[in-house]
């Protein structure tokens, strides 16, 4: 049960870092833009990597 709490909570920063690309795109903030991109890729590939283990696709 607290994997899922674990990859809810990486699913809400992963998003928040799409919303942080975005506005980052319309600003022309390369670095920060960099740094986002970085992080929803990463808490996005844990989220999912997490539910699809607990789910039971993934061992």
């Amino acid at each position: 049960m607290q994997h899922i709490v674990l990859a809810i909570v990486f699913l809400f920063v992963a998003l928040l870092s799409i919303v942080s690309v975005i506005r980052q795109l319309k600003y022309k903030n390369l670095f920060a833009l960099a740094f986002s991109g970085l992080a929803a890729l990463a808490f996005g590939f844990f989220s999912i990597a997490t539910i699809l283990s607990e789910i039971g696709i993934i061992n």
